[in-house]
């Protein structure tokens, strides 16, 4: 397995800006909050990370542009990062190791690479298109359970009567797991601890989940927006899950998410 350059580059930024971020873990306090929900918290790492990220990637290769969480387009261009600083800056604040520093690399509007980097425990995630996944340079691979046997992460509002009526008739048939750690919960799905994680309509942006999208489907998993059989980053909506399970969510008389005709 042999590693591209940018990638390579992205692991080391992650993991020097990592000895920063794990000496304040769990002793850091929230400097402002993005709006009234209490996963929308930000410290001043947030945006130190960002920056780093930013000055780091730029030297590696200038050509590159960047988009991150905390201070959206710096740099555009067909190739760019698409950067998350801190993905569970809650969990950072309070020390529960659930946070993780993601980067994806967008090629003309495709997920080529990403790094997902969890700065406690100290593992690199990274996957490059057509390469597969890794943990630590160790191949990762998706669960082969089936949708009776699967315990699922679910993303969605739930700010309607339609996605309320299907959540609800899910969990009437699978275990149905929500929480507000994107990043883990695409490193459970491409590691074969959890088995898939659907967004219906979800509160998080392109960078929560543009960087797990390749870990999976790098990791031998499917990866489409919902009722689509192709993925676009730029919309959120999205199963991500190992094949058998993909395949009863989305085809056969009880599917919970038929794909469109066209």
């Amino acid at each position: 397995m042999t590693t591209s350059p940018h990638i390579t580059a992205a692991i080391n930024a992650a993991k020097e800006a990592g000895e920063t971020l794990k000496k304040q873990f769990g002793n850091i306090k929230v400097e402002r909050v993005k709006d009234e929900n209490a996963a929308g918290v930000v410290t001043k790492l947030d945006t130190q990370t960002e920056e780093f990220l930013f000055e780091q990637l730029t030297k590696h290769d200038s050509s590159i542009g960047f988009k991150g969480e905390e201070f959206g387009l710096q740099k555009t261009a067909e190739r760019f990062w698409l950067v998350d600083p801190i993905d569970g800056t809650g969990f950072f604040i309070r020390g529960i190791p659930l946070c993780t520093t993601m980067l994806a690399l967008i090629d003309h509007g495709e997920v080529v690479g990403s790094v997902l980097y969890d700065f406690v425990r100290d593992d690199v995630y990274h996957a490059e298109k057509g390469k597969g996944a890794f943990c630590n340079n160790k191949s990762i691979h998706v669960s082969n359970r089936n949708l009776s046997e699967a315990y699922i992460n679910m993303e969605s509002r739930l700010d309607t009567k339609e996605d309320q009526k299907k959540y609800l008739e899910m969990r009437s048939e699978m275990v149905l797991i929500g929480s507000a750690i994107a990043g883990f919960e695409f490193i459970y799905v491409a590691t074969g601890k959890m088995d898939a994680r659907i967004n219906l309509h979800p509160y998080g942006k392109d960078y929560d989940f543009a960087p797990g999208s390749l870990l999976i489907s790098e990791a031998g998993g499917i990866v489409t927006n919902i009722g689509k059989k192709t993925y676009d980053y730029t919309n959120t909506n999205l199963i991500a899950a190992n094949p058998t399970i993909y395949k009863e969510l989305t085809s056969g008389p009880k599917a919970f998410f038929k794909i469109d005709a066209i």
